[in-house]
């Protein structure tokens, strides 16, 4: 197929985590005349494990539909603010967007998020209410909601008179009106059509291609992906790409791509306004602009959000090192996290002066929590420090990251949330009741007041509240406040934990090991009830003796032990403390391990 004569929309879709994005493109895909192939039937888009398991889009990710011989290359964004390098990356090959909306949720903090970008290209927007079978939808209100959402952030008039759809993704099913019968995504379709309009024609101009993501191939090397802006161009061509610097480089380009559906395919030729695959190149990065030799024009490289939050890597050196992970020196670490970078443009890394250790810069604990999850399962294994936020100096006074946090809870639970946020700095800014029994509030706090709430949170609302944050700007320190109260019930010395020594410590707190975990000094096996960490021995046995105990020997029954998923522990630790984490355990530490007590 020659691209430079097949109509073309590019267009992004912006969803909350949870509001259908993923199950709404499968339907596009069948619906567009897409395969998906046997195995593969549910949410093609979410390709990462860690996608599939928590049901979020991390990636921005590219494919094509094909309407009526109209081209669609659909991106994928992701819902999260953490990820918003993705978001940039995907904002800079499209025309237009399409808000996906759940018909009860109503629009969250990371859809107004994903939403400003947008709207700040001055994008047409396509708003499509899904979900409208749900027992407790309210289409007409969650309508007034987005409008709300459209004023606050500025949008022009003519983004605001933005067309309506009413689906149900999981139907594949669109309507124009909730009165209309629909059987299928047509009015969708045509929508995009009608209302996202076609790439600029700048066919005649010098070949500008700017490079939003990479990717690799066993068989063609590294592949440069971004959108054409300008020109055309043939694989014979001879390229050049112009970097941070603005020097100009050869590149030898071995095959151009197009994707048409979710596989990318060799084309003669590439023309302004399509996504495109170069393959070939080496040492490219995000932002360069690819051009012809002799017709050198950069483009202004992606902009993206500076990071908000750090966090420290290091080499694993507890005593349990290199006994479960494959890659455990810092020079694997470190060219892991260089390699991360390269995709993930919104992280930074910056080496330590011992060589051991790495400062890595982000959006969120969020962000951070995935790359260490991802680590760990390619076989890695370190320790990371508590999450830090990134503070500013403006005119002299110091300023911090501040989120504006939306909580959905029940009526009973307003006074302990409140309370609790208003101890980390947390100030109330608005309430709405539904009169449905559940309250929305709206907060504006430091980032840092958030680090560590989200499973106090869970605990205050008995597991039933909802929370979101959205990153709004910095403002002046508000002062400290202690985080978490209580001390920990450190290990003080090798062992393992024995069921007797962890019954007898029950009430000093509450225990993260279960029997038989294998223990080291400096180990934390738990929370100790008071502010002080507490050196025990959980490795204890009853004492055995021939003379018998009045009463009747009673068998040991231990309370369940809590155990910490990676973000809740990375959430959890102090300023003096790790979360080792290796491909089979995820365990908590001192930073500085007490002298071997055998």
């Amino acid at each position: 197929m020659n691209t430079s004569t097949t109509p073309i929309r590019n267009i992004a879709i912006i969803a909350h985590v949870d509001h259908g994005k993923t199950t709404l493109v499968d339907h596009m895909f069948r619906q567009g005349g897409i395969s998906l192939g046997s195995g593969t039937e549910d949410r093609v888009m979410d390709g990462m494990d860690l996608e599939r398991e928590r049901g979020i889009t991390i990636a921005a990710k590219n494919c094509s539909v094909t309407w009526k011989g109209t081209k669609i290359n659909i991106l994928d964004t992701p819902g999260h603010a953490d990820f918003s390098g993705e978001v940039e990356r995907a904002m800079s090959m499209v025309d237009g967007a399409i808000l996906l909306v759940d018909c009860a949720e109503g629009p969250l903090p990371q859809t107004r998020f994903v939403l400003s970008k947008a709207l700040a290209r001055n994008m047409p927007i396509i708003v499509l209410l899904n979900k409208i079978d749900r027992k407790d939808a309210r289409p007409a209100e969650v309508l007034n909601e987005v409008y709300d959402v459209f004023i606050d952030l500025d949008a022009t008039e003519q983004q605001i008179e933005f067309p309506v759809l009413y689906a149900i993704g999981r139907e594949g099913m669109a309507k124009e009106s909730l009165e209309a019968e629909g059987s299928n995504l047509e009015p969708l379709f045509e929508a995009i059509i009608k209302y996202i309009d076609p790439p600029l024609d700048r066919s005649t101009e010098p070949f500008q291609l700017l490079v939003s993501d990479l990717g690799y191939s066993g068989y063609l090397g590294r592949i440069a992906i971004g959108r054409v802006f300008a020109g055309t161009a043939k694989k014979t061509d001879k390229f050049i790409r112009i970097g941070r610097t603005g020097a100009e480089e050869d590149i030898k380009v071995t095959d151009l791509q197009s994707y048409y559906g979710l596989e990318a395919k060799s084309i003669p030729d590439i023309a302004s306004g399509e996504i495109a695959l170069i393959a070939g190149v080496t040492d490219i990065e995000i932002g360069d602009t690819i051009c012809l030799k002799g017709q050198g024009k950069p483009l202004p490289r992606i902009h993206i959000d500076e990071p908000t939050v750090s966090m420290r890597f290091t080499v694993n050196t507890s005593p349990f090192s290199g006994q479960e992970g494959k890659h455990v020196q810092s020079r694997k670490i470190r060219e892991r996290l260089l390699k991360e970078t390269m995709h993930n443009v919104a992280l930074q890394v910056e080496e330590s002066e011992d060589g051991d250790s790495f400062i890595v810069k982000g959006r969120g604990e969020f962000q951070m929590a995935i790359l260490i999850e991802t680590m760990r399962r390619e076989g890695y294994e370190l320790a990371v420090g508590r999450p830090r936020v990134i503070t500013r100096e403006i005119d002299g006074t110091t300023h911090e990251p501040v989120e504006k946090l939306y909580v959905d809870i029940e009526e009973i639970y307003i006074g302990v949330v409140s309370e609790k946020l208003a101890l980390r700095k947390g100030k109330l800014l608005n309430l709405i009741n539904h009169g449905t029994g559940r309250v929305r509030l709206e907060f504006s706090i430091p980032s840092r007041g958030l680090i560590g709430y989200r499973s106090e949170f869970l605990t205050d609302t008995r597991g039933t509240g909802i929370m979101n944050a959205l990153l709004v700007g910095f403002e002046p320190h508000r002062g400290e406040f202690s985080s978490r109260s209580a001390g920990s019930l450190v290990a003080d010395r090798f062992g393992d934990a024995i069921p007797y020594a962890l019954f007898h410590l029950e009430p000093r707190g509450i225990l993260f090991v279960p029997p038989g975990e294998k223990l080291y000094p400096g180990m934390i096996i738990g929370e100790h009830n008071r502010d002080n960490d507490l050196l025990v021995n959980a490795s204890k046995t009853k004492k055995l003796s021939n003379m018998r105990a009045s009463g009747k020997d009673e068998a040991i029954l231990l309370t369940p032990t809590k155990v910490l998923s990676l973000e809740e522990a990375i959430e959890y630790i102090k300023d003096d403390e790790l979360v080792e984490v290796t491909p089979k355990s995820i365990r908590l530490r001192k930073a500085e391990l007490p002298r071997t007590k055998v």
